[in-house]
């Protein structure tokens, strides 16, 4: 397929606006890899073959789920939409597919784990995503590859004789039907991931021929013309709808053939996406909200992950860093949602956001009583903290009053804001500026 022709998939840029302004999403990884509490890519880092894996199907039965409550945390933590992994790699299926056997209506909780998760989302007001992973350890036709749990089997080459790769391309499309047909309307969809480059012997990983991408997205489009899709279906012919940087925080504002493209970064709370019991990596609070003002600050999303445990329940560590987010984002929502890059450069140790003529200064690093920003003298209207509006003075020029000591007047063309000694008790202090109308930085196009 050509380039051009493949091209006119993409989605338009303003069906992305809602995707831009909401800024911040939950992601939720659970499956049969919340038993052994050993991180979600168990089965491969341990080679387990499906015997091994059978028992986590046996015992599968999250009698403490309560979809309710995950949502009304997603919200109550500033979160607009939610991304679930409906199948990982594991082949596992959180509905009752018609596809395949192995599915969360054959385990011994026996019911189907979407549609509530679904309909509870929906009514706190987030739209839904659908995580699908290419990857499927389970299934009969997905061939051995070099992140297989039988990567290593002796008669790996032989194995994958009786399989046949464009029938598993097949069952993906079925379900993915499935998925895009049976839930209402769905707002993104969640490929992941494509491999071709890794090599293991004879062994090679998997691209967009193995996927059939191209068949992927066209039925994709044509079952749901608005939906955003990710970039990991190895389609070099086609712009993205959303680049999705995982576990690393860019630069800069990602470019795709110089021109900005619309990103979003996924994170973990700890090192793991599924449940992980023992796993002691978890980012503090101050690291939890410094990620999302650093990616809103460069035009991003974040998108950060929850893993639910065996029982259906978020563990205490999951609950406290959601409860960070929510102490936060009850005051500093706004210089989150609808909030872009700003062209105005940040002062050291700061992060600009930027709304029209709000401006929103994230203080990463507690300066004594003074903050220079010289770029925005002879702009500002009015400034204030954005967690209690209280008002932030800044000194004016040839005003020498709080300067005696140093015996340096304010010039014209410098600006110096005038803090409390003492840090406001926020994790991270934001000061909201208003600008003069005709003083407003443009904004991303």
């Amino acid at each position: 397929m050509d380039g051009d022709n493949l091209q006119s998939l993409a989605l338009p840029e303003e069906k992305k606006a809602w995707f831009v302004h909401d800024r911040f999403g939950m992601f939720v990884h659970w499956g049969l890899y919340a038993l052994p509490a050993r991180h979600e890519w168990v089965k491969s880092r341990e080679e387990l073959n499906d015997a091994d894996y059978q028992k986590y199907f046996d015992h599968f039965d999250p009698d403490l789920y309560d979809p309710r409550e995950w949502a009304r945390r997603a919200k109550a933590a500033g979160m607009k939409y939610v991304v679930l992994t409906t199948k990982h790699h594991e082949g596992f299926c959180l509905w009752d597919t018609k596809a395949t056997d192995f599915k969360v209506t054959n385990t011994p909780y026996g019911k189907d784990l979407l549609r509530p998760f679904v309909d509870a989302f929906r009514a706190e007001g987030l739209r839904i995503g659908f995580y699908y992973s290419l990857i499927d350890w389970h299934h009969p036709d997905f061939t051995v590859d070099p992140r297989h749990p039988q990567r290593n089997h002796p008669d790996a080459m032989k194995i994958n004789e009786g399989r046949d790769i464009k029938r598993y391309a097949a069952f993906m499309r079925e379900q993915v039907r499935e998925l895009l047909t049976e839930f209402g309307q769905i707002d993104i969809t969640w490929f992941d991931f494509s491999y071709p480059q890794w090599k293991l012997g004879e062994l090679v990983g998997k691209g967009h021929r193995d996927w059939e991408s191209e068949k992927l997205v066209r039925l994709v489009r044509e079952l749901a013309p608005d939906i955003i899709i990710n970039n990991r279906l190895d389609l070099a012919g086609l712009q993205p709808d959303i680049v999705t940087p995982e576990q690393y925080m860019p630069r800069a504002w990602p470019k795709r053939d110089s021109r900005r493209v619309v990103w979003e970064a996924c994170h973990t709370l700890s090192g793991s996406w599924g449940y992980h019991r023992d796993e002691d990596t978890w980012k503090s609070a101050e690291q939890l909200v410094q990620m999302l003002i650093g990616t809103v600050a460069m035009g991003g999303n974040l998108l950060m992950n929850v893993g639910p445990t065996a029982r259906g329940t978020l563990d205490h560590r999951a609950i406290s860093a959601l409860a960070t987010y929510e102490e936060w984002m009850a005051v500093h929502e706004r210089s989150i949602i609808g909030c872009t890059q700003s062209d105005f450069t940040a002062p050291a140790d700061c992060r600009l956001t930027q709304n029209g003529d709000s401006l929103y200064i994230h203080l990463f690093n507690w300066p004594y009583r003074h903050l220079h920003f010289d770029a925005l003298a002879g702009k500002i209207e009015y400034a204030q903290f954005l967690h209690d509006g209280s008002e932030v003075t800044w000194l004016r020029p040839s005003s020498n009053t709080l300067w005696a000591n140093t015996q340096f007047p304010v010039a014209e063309d410098e600006l110096t804001f005038v803090l409390p000694v003492r840090r406001p008790k926020v994790v991270v202090p934001v000061i909201e500026v208003k600008l003069k109308a005709a003083s407003a930085a443009g904004l991303q196009d």
